[in-house]
């Protein structure tokens, strides 16, 4: 009898907290996030994002990787081996329009969960170099990134914008910013293109030796640009930014987002958003750019289709209308 007792409590004990719970047991959610390299800004921002929705939203937990960044995470999610990414919103419009570096692979098991803050399109050419315009780049030797990359389409629109291409260059060199900031240097090239969050090391280390400047794009050719490429914004480079740059510079931009799959459901992307937006002061310590996120930033860019959940959470919060 003692023993049946026993039993018995037992299943009453399971059957409160089967109760407590709804009903139904409470399935916990194990994500990962792709983000970038560990000396770049996604994998820290990413892993301060992941802990404040493992600290605050109940059964999820999130872990921050380091990998290859936009494409190559895309290809994660594609692939279900990462359930949530850093990408930049060209490339993720890119991805699920199969166009540019995904031409004929189509990637759309994807969804826009917020945008987070703009990557510049820096146009560098030393001071003395009479480049003034990016009309000016024509018959001049100008590093457009390396190829299949997210700079290289980033340069092929801008000059289309201005009537250019490639072939309108003395040479349009597929090289890494890195390298191209040596040929800078050597006067083996005019000018190079980047798509960075200011300041960038780069052009800090070539500022510190070289005299430059930053290329504008006026307002007429960022408005057309904008409305054959949506993901672009209009924004500026800040005076001071770099050494010798001593005014505000014209430019657009791409814009870093978190991106996810799918199948992931309404009201989890819901409560991780909701997380987050309680919480955007222990992202902001955690790393600089964690500042720019906020609810107005969080809806500006975004290039692909939205989540439920996050369209859910925005138009909520008056960001989106219903």
């Amino acid at each position: 009898m003692k023993k049946l007792m026993t039993v018995l409590a037992l299943i009453l004990a399971v059957s409160m907290v089967f109760v407590a719970c709804g009903g139904q047991a409470q399935q916990t959610y194990n994500f990962s996030m792709a983000t970038g390299g560990t000396t770049g800004t996604y994998y820290p921002l990413g892993t301060a994002i992941a802990q404040v929705i493992s600290d605050y939203v109940d059964n999820v937990k999130v872990e921050a990787r380091s990998t290859g960044a936009s494409v190559a995470n895309i290809n994660l999610l594609k692939d279900g081996q990462a359930d949530m990414a850093f990408v930049q919103n060209d490339i993720a419009y890119y991805a699920y329009n199969g166009v540019e570096v995904f031409e004929g692979k189509k990637v759309d098991n994807i969804a826009g969960m917020m945008a987070l803050y703009p990557e510049h399109i820096q146009i560098v050419t030393l001071a003395d170099s009479g480049i003034n315009s990016v009309a000016d780049l024509k018959g001049k030797r100008v590093a457009v990134g390396a190829a299949g990359s997210g700079v290289e389409a980033n340069a092929k629109q801008i000059l289309e914008a201005y009537g250019l291409s490639f072939d309108d260059l003395a040479l349009a060199d597929h090289v890494s910013f890195k390298d191209a900031v040596q040929k800078l240097k050597n006067n083996q090239l005019d000018a190079a293109f980047l798509t960075a969050g200011y300041p960038t090391a780069a052009v800090n280390e070539l500022a510190a030796s070289k005299a430059i400047k930053l290329i504008p794009i006026d307002d007429e050719h960022a408005k057309a640009l904008k409305e054959k490429y949506p993901f672009y914004v209009q924004d500026i480079i800040p005076a001071g930014t770099y050494k010798g740059v001593d005014e505000d510079v014209k430019t657009v931009a791409v814009k870093a987002i978190l991106i996810v799959r799918k199948d992931i459901p309404e009201d989890i992307v819901y409560k991780m958003l909701d997380a987050i937006f309680a919480h955007t002061d222990e992202i902001a310590k955690a790393h600089a750019k964690g500042a720019m996120i906020n609810l107005d930033n969080a809806v500006k860019g975004m290039s692909i289709p939205w989540h439920p959940g996050a369209k859910k959470f925005f138009e909520e919060k008056g960001k989106l209308s219903k």
